[in-house]
């Protein structure tokens, strides 16, 4: 009856063990290491290699990262959101801090002169954070800290945004606010009067395509790295402009 007991309990505590790992979130957590760029006010972390632009006015604000090389994919990974946790370091990592969540919105560019931290270099997992967010977890003065990382869901307010540049013959949207797995991987656009077109990656989280679709209402595909798909109709008006934004009403 002993026996029958403890194999009793050790399978209640496997049961519960499991639970928790699926209540924690189905992405494991990864090893990696974390420093940080610019000052409090994050003036450094703006205008960054995912096209963002000011990343206050995006709507980003300081709860940002630059992903090195491995983590970055070329810019594939630019709006996926990540939970980091300071680890291992009691001399550095601040008590009972927990974790920050921040969204991938620059690029830690390796750096393979010997007289420099290769801290970014391939095959490196590290998070360059803005100041703001690595106080929250660790002390400035360690300079680089191990800390444990996954990907999570990114939680935005508001609709899906398109930042629209370019000229009549060539369009760019730049894609802001993405909720869900954030990172975009493939873009649609349709004027009111055309076909749904393709439209190309042209750099981080900007999109292009050469037709002109000037004075036509217009409507955007959006696809992420989860598979997800979501249609957003008459986006912008006819009379749209260059250098304007416009936004969904739906997110995923």
């Amino acid at each position: 009856m002993v026996k029958f007991h403890n194999l009793f309990a050790w399978a209640v505590l496997i049961i519960i063990s499991t639970l928790l790992v699926h209540a924690m979130g189905d992405d494991a957590w990864e090893d990696g290491a974390a420093t940080f760029y610019g000052d409090m006010s994050g003036g450094e972390t703006m205008q960054g290699a995912c096209g963002y632009g000011d990343l206050f006015q995006q709507g980003y604000g300081l709860e940002t990262a630059a992903l090195s090389t491995a983590l970055f994919n070329n810019g594939l990974t630019c709006g996926a959101c990540f939970e980091i946790m300071c680890v291992n370091d009691p001399q550095w990592c601040i008590p009972n801090a927990g974790t920050i969540k921040i969204t991938a919105t620059n690029f830690c560019p390796p750096n393979y002169d010997p007289h420099f931290y290769p801290w970014c270099n391939p095959p490196r997992k590290h998070f360059d954070l803005a100041m703001p967010m690595f106080v929250k977890i660790a002390i400035t003065k360690a300079g680089i800290i191990p800390v444990k990382f996954r990907r999570v869901p990114c939680a935005k307010t508001g609709g899906v945004r398109f930042e629209l540049k370019g000229n009549p013959y060539w369009i760019t949207a730049t894609i802001l606010n993405v909720g869900g797995a954030g990172d975009v991987t493939a873009v649609k656009i349709k004027g009111s009067n055309s076909d749904w077109l393709q439209m190309q990656r042209n750099w981080g989280q900007v999109w292009q395509i050469g037709v002109n679709l000037v004075g036509q209402g217009l409507s955007f595909q959006v696809t992420t790295s989860d598979g997800k798909t979501i249609e957003l109709d008459n986006i912008a008006p006819g009379n749209w402009q260059f250098g304007q934004t416009y936004e969904g009403k739906s997110n995923f």
